[in-house]
């Protein structure tokens, strides 16, 4: 009777601890197969938020290069959106 009594202690000891070997081994899996996934997207291009930086980029350009009345024009554009959107959030 003895033996049982001891079988039963192991297991009670080594079940639990096969359990969280075996979830942080699936956890690990699951955060590589993410990695791998937005290493994939970036090599092809196809990171949101790449491509939001890279419109983000190009809009910064455009704006450096043209004239100086465009550029004004566009910061009045910003203003009147901003302050329209103000006036939104005050109501």
């Amino acid at each position: 009777m003895l033996i049982f009594g001891f079988i039963i202690a192991i297991l009670m000891i080594a079940l639990p601890f096969a359990y969280i070997v075996s979830r942080r081994q699936n956890e690990h899996e699951e955060r590589k197969l993410e990695l791998e996934a937005r290493r994939a997207e970036a090599e092809r291009g196809t990171d949101p938020a790449g491509r939001k930086l890279e419109e983000r980029v190009r809009v910064l350009e455009r704006i450096v290069t043209d004239r100086g009345q465009d550029l004004a024009r566009q910061i009045e554009d910003l203003r009147r959106i901003e302050g329209a959107v103000d006036k939104e959030r005050a109501r």
